[in-house]
């Protein structure tokens, strides 16, 4: 039933208190994400001190094991984006029974995906770890953590399925709050078996990867828990075994399958920008490891906006609501664009403080410092094309975000970086010069695929 008061409105008035309403449910559906994949970051800082305190040679372990394992893990969330695309659309159908069905499917690809990942990491990873050409021991050390890490696979496969069933609800402070317990389960059993606490053997890297193993393997249960306890639970049809829903099935499949490829090329493309670094000497590697790490804590904004986008614009599209669908794709578009340039102009001034913060290496400073002013130039396009391409997802262009990931980071931004970092000798900038330019590239294409299909019935 319509408001009165907003019924009074004028047409223009009306337009502006729905644009109000629904910047502020973004607002609610995002911040609480944002928290979540905060913690996400500070549980893989929190095992890089303790146990990088514990031992230098242990943190290289430990680093080395976890690259092939987070690789996996992205292409998880990716696979799994289906759960909280279609629950959203089911919930804009006003089919909420239906959701169960989206959940318990999310769950069964949950389990294969977790139990194939560790399948092949188990078989594969340490001859994996030996074809690079490591020192024998490195790879050894390594390869030890990483048979722990491909334990936590599962785990993490089954809270994220059913992390995201909660967001596609429009429910994500139970996964904000369940990620930070996760971790302090971390941090205490980092504590316990990292040095080797009440008499336990100090394990180094291979404790840091079971308290992984272990906050990964709590945070599965606490979600199962917590849904298992749901009052609504009943409602949304979790307890009930749905009819087989092929077309259904086959979406959530594709959705999922066009996202893991997304991240995947992502992934991979920059990758490939730590060996540019690398190749160019130990200073631009820590230079870059700054760049890279200011950037990585600023995106997971943009990654909760990205999910509150997603969520408003499947709610519109299942509910057949196009001007819905291009209304909630704009205010999320709008409020990433104010973020990226707040953050831009936060950062611009302040870039040799932080850089500070990292190192005490006065070349490297110089280096980081330069490198992310620079880096200002692509934050606000960098954190529009990811939110572009989860509202797109959202509204069933699946296959487009992933190819213009793959066209702008991995065959732009990958011969780009080298051509002028390695071949022009401009050096680290050079690096930062390419993503600039994929950046722009990606969410020019992907802004513009928006505005096309805006222009046609759903």
């Amino acid at each position: 039933m319509a408001d009165p008061a907003q019924s009074a409105l004028p047409p223009e008035g009306r337009e502006i208190e729905v644009v109000r309403k629904e910047a502020g449910e973004l607002w609610k559906l995002s911040w609480p994400v944002v928290l979540s994949r905060l913690g996400i970051m500070v549980m893989g800082l929190s095992d890089a001190i303790v146990v990088g305190r514990f031992s230098a040679t242990e943190l290289g372990y430990h680093a080395l094991a976890w690259a092939p394992t987070s690789v996996v893990v992205t292409m998880c969330v990716g696979l799994l984006t289906g759960v909280q695309v279609m629950t959203a659309r089911r919930i804009g159908e006003g089919r909420r029974e239906m959701t169960g069905a989206v959940l318990r499917r999310g769950l069964v690809y949950a389990f294969w995906i977790g139990a194939i990942s560790t399948a092949v990491t188990l078989a594969g990873g340490p001859g994996f770890l030996h074809l690079l050409r490591l020192e024998e021991d490195l790879a050894d050390g390594a390869a030890r953590a990483m048979l722990v890490f491909a334990l936590s696979l599962p785990g993490y496969a089954f809270s994220v399925a059913a992390s995201f069933w909660l967001e596609g609800l429009g429910k994500p402070k139970p996964g904000a709050v369940m990620m930070w317990a996760a971790n302090g389960v971390n941090l205490a059993l980092l504590l316990l078996l990292v040095p080797g606490t009440f008499g336990l053997p100090a394990l180094g890297a291979v404790g840091g990867a079971w308290a992984t193993t272990g906050a990964r393997t709590f945070l599965a249960l606490a979600f199962l828990v917590y849904i298992w306890r749901l009052p609504e639970a009943r409602a949304f049809g979790v307890f009930v075994r749905p009819e087989r829903d092929r077309p259904s099935e086959v979406e959530q499949r594709r959705i999922g399958y066009g996202a893991g490829a997304s991240n995947f090329f992502e992934v991979a493309a920059f990758a490939s920008m730590n060996v540019f670094a690398g190749w160019m000497g130990g200073l631009s590697v820590a230079a870059w490891a700054v760049v890279l790490n200011v950037a990585a804590i600023i995106f997971m904004v943009p990654l909760g906006l990205s999910t509150g986008t997603a969520v408003m614009v499947g709610r519109a599209y299942g509910a057949r609501d196009a001007r819905g669908v291009t209304r909630a794709g704009l205010i999320g578009f709008g409020v990433t664009a104010a973020f990226g340039l707040v953050i831009s102009l936060a950062i611009w001034p302040s870039a040799g403080l932080i850089s500070q913060a990292y190192t005490s290496d006065p070349k490297v400073i110089a280096m980081a410092s330069a490198a992310l002013v620079l880096s200002c130039l692509f934050f606000l396009v960098d954190a529009l094309q990811v939110v572009i391409a989860q509202a797109l997802r959202a509204r069933g262009d699946v296959w487009l975000p992933t190819f213009t990931h793959m066209t702008s980071y991995v065959l732009v931004m990958m011969p780009l970086a080298w051509f002028l970092a390695i071949h022009l000798k401009i050096g680290l900038n050079g690096i930062v010069w390419a993503v600039i330019v994929a950046s722009f590239l990606s969410a020019g294409l992907l802004g513009a695929r928006f505005a096309l299909l805006a222009r046609r019935r759903l």
